[in-house]
């Protein structure tokens, strides 16, 4: 860092603050080796590959692009492997996935669509000349060859660097191996294929899009080259068709039956054995899941475990996973609350919210899970065979965990301190390169109201709540929808909106109804509604904070980007009472335009009821805007595509209503750009300031 660095710059050129903390954290089965990928330094992009010694702490460089490549691999990069870091915002390159052995003794990755190997106990890394481009390659448990996808294609390699098809379909439209946009977007199922425990056969996916809508994102700023198209499975249309087959290396295949008609959405397959497959399916309508248990020899699925709900059931990150007793893990809503299954009993209480499974081994099981009254921290909790439910964290804070045999790796981050902690428990920290932010949040939570909103509410440094001050202009900064928080026990969290309070700002966040962690009822106020109750949840988190705090209710701006967009522009257009400017980033705006899995579980099908997309969208509310509106949008944007804020900005001219529009020339859903991202931040404050009248 410089002296002249500045926070949006220092934030932009760190990618928010993650470059040079360990991240994929991987423990032996035998718990005497941790692998992660870490960069250098708190502004180098480029991963490298580590191996630390558990008993010692020593840490040795396993894989290093620049090593292998001599530069970072951010060229000649396959399409597959581009999507796959859009789909998960991974915005560093060098080694951001890697795969192992079952003994976690051999590991495979790519660089610039080339396969390197390498073994975690001599730590010595080579490539493997192999037909490419090369996309996801994966050890067979056994460490006797690689497979991995190109293209259309899934291949094996063998260790002397020979390598052959193993299975492809001369018809554009079909894929193996790879996850389908659905199951990487909104799913959380990054791959298409799994090696048997022998290595002998894979499990893969079969990927048919010929059904699905062709889309066209096209490059404005360069008109000589032709648009990219994408098949997007907007609301209501068809999705791709996905078979599951059981490949033999040796030849031969079997295609594993189940209803796809009932149950079309493949979640997850994992192998529990030799001659077990298991698989998790969902409805279209995501009323119904069930898992699976599958025989490869001959295709026969049978059903072990089953879940409805009239809304919604949730696909639980970590399930289902299988103990050595052969018992059946699962998470599911119970009694309001989502609850550890084993063999279908609930097994933790009402009054605990689980969040993930992180490992099932012989006799125990370890969860992430967040008391049902408070999603603001996460624990790390252990369930046993024997009954007992011990929690392994209790400090206020966001905890993870990553588990090998009796080694347990926990990452800790809590609000007082910056950036976050990954340590082996009775073992060495792995030493983390993040740069220490250049703001502090002043930052305090709160529970608001009958419902307990969480809500954070920061000032400007060196101001307090009771100092008799000026009345602060208001900017609320809320996500504010499913499947993510903004108010955590976490330093880091608050790090842009404490920026935006040394500008002057009092700055507000809250997690409303629809945001998770907080019981079945919380999650579901959204069912069929996604404007209501969220909106609701701002404006009465908002007065709370005012009751307290010296609000100037008066001058109130809000801002948010993809859901959080959406929200912003809503609330100047219902709401303008309360909120007198917005920015609305990335912002869904017609949700027809949306994906089916995201947005059919909260609207159901638009081609059976289009009732719930009519009340939900901002395009028929465009007449009643009256408040300074900026609409930013990334125009390489494939998930929340710009042709959401474009429509939006033709209604708004055609009603005759100004406002602002800034498209970012080459971003996608996210801005990994570091120029872009810099003066972003600047642009919005800005356009916040002017609109509310706070400059001359």
């Amino acid at each position: 860092m410089s002296e002249s660095d500045t926070f949006p710059r220092q934030y932009a050129r760190t990618q928010r603050l993650t470059l040079g903390d360990p991240r994929n954290v991987l423990v032996s089965p035998d718990g005497q080796r941790v692998v992660f990928a870490r960069s250098r330094a708190g502004d180098d992009p480029v991963n490298c590959l580590w191996v630390i010694d558990t008993a010692t702490g020593e840490e040795r460089l396993v894989g290093d692009p620049l090593t292998a490549l001599g530069a970072a691999d951010d060229e000649n990069l396959p399409a597959e492997e581009r999507a796959r870091r859009e789909r998960m915002r991974e915005g560093a390159g060098g080694v951001t996935a890697f795969s192992t052995d079952k003994a976690v003794t051999v590991t495979a990755f790519a660089l610039a669509g080339r396969m390197f190997v390498a073994g975690l106990l001599s730590g010595q890394a080579r490539e493997l000349a192999v037909d490419g481009p090369v996309f996801d390659p994966r050890p067979d448990p056994v460490a006797t060859r690689v497979a991995y996808v190109s293209g259309r294609s899934l291949r094996i390699a063998e260790l002397d660097g020979h390598s052959w098809e193993l299975a492809a379909d001369d018809d554009p439209d079909v894929s193996w191996g790879s996850a389908d946009f659905i199951a990487a977007e909104e799913m959380g199922r990054y791959r298409g294929y799994w090696c048997s425990p022998d290595g002998t056969a894979l499990a893969a996916c079969r990927v048919d899009v010929a059904h699905v809508p062709r889309w066209y994102i096209a490059d404005p700023a360069n008109p000589d080259q032709p648009a990219t198209e994408v098949r997007y499975p907007a609301a209501g249309s068809a999705n791709p068709d996905v078979t599951l087959h059981v490949l033999a290396l040796d030849g031969g295949s079997v295609e594993l039956r189940w209803d796809r008609d009932a149950y079309p959405y493949l979640a997850d397959v994992q192998w529990a054995g030799e001659h077990r497959l298991l698989l998790t399916v969902q409805s279209r309508d995501q009323r119904s899941l069930m898992v699976l248990e599958a025989n490869p020899r001959h295709g026969e699925t049978t059903p072990l475990f089953a879940d409805g709900d009239l809304a919604w059931v949730e696909l639980v990150p970590g399930t289902p996973a299988v103990l050595s007793d052969g018992q059946l893990v699962t998470a599911a809503d119970r009694d309001g609350a989502r609850r550890l299954m084993i063999d279908g009993v609930a097994v933790t209480p009402t009054d605990l919210q689980v969040r993930a499974v992180v490992a099932a081994t012989d006799d125990e099981v370890h969860f992430l899970a967040n008391p049902i009254d408070d999603a603001t921290v996460q624990h790390v909790w252990r369930w046993r065979t024997d009954g007992t439910l011990t929690a392994l964290t209790d400090e206020p804070g966001m905890h993870t965990v990553a588990v090998g045999g009796p080694t347990v790796v926990l990452r800790t981050a809590v609000l007082d301190e910056p950036g976050a902690t990954t340590h082996i428990v009775d073992g060495p920290t792995i030493t983390s390169h993040a740069q220490v932010p250049l703001v502090r949040p002043n930052v305090a939570l709160h529970h608001y109201g009958s419902r307990r909103l969480a809500t954070a509410v920061l000032l400007p440094t060196g101001r307090s709540a009771g100092d008799g001050g000026p009345l602060l202009p208001v900017l609320v900064d809320p996500y504010g929808g499913p499947h993510a928080l903004r108010v955590v026990a976490s330093h880091n969290a608050f790090l842009t909106s404490q920026w935006f309070a040394d500008q002057g700002f009092a700055v507000v966040v809250a997690d409303g109804r629809g945001t998770p962690g907080r019981g079945s009822g919380w999650e579901r106020a959204v069912h069929l509604d996604l404007a209501t109750a969220p909106l609701d949840d701002q404006v009465d988190a908002l007065q709370a904070a005012a009751a307290e705090y010296p609000l100037d209710l008066g001058h109130v701006a809000i801002r948010g980007w993809s859901f959080g967009g959406y929200l912003a522009a809503l609330a100047v257009l219902r709401r303008p009472d309360v909120f007198h400017a917005a920015v609305a980033g990335a912002p869904v705006t017609e949700w027809r335009l949306y994906d089916t899995h995201y947005t059919e579980r909260y609207l159901g099908d638009p081609s059976v009821d289009g009732a719930p997309y009519a009340a939900n969208s901002l395009l028929p509310l465009a007449d009643q805007l009256t408040r300074p509106l900026l609409l930013v949008h990334g125009l390489a944007d494939d998930n929340v595509v710009a042709a959401h804020t474009l429509q939006l900005s033709n209604a708004l001219l055609a009603a005759g209503k100004p406002h602002e529009v800034l498209p970012l020339v080459g971003v996608t859903h996210m801005t990994p750009q570091e120029v872009v991202a810099e003066h972003l931040l600047l642009h919005q404050l800005e356009f916040l300031q002017r609109s509310l009248g706070l400059v001359g």
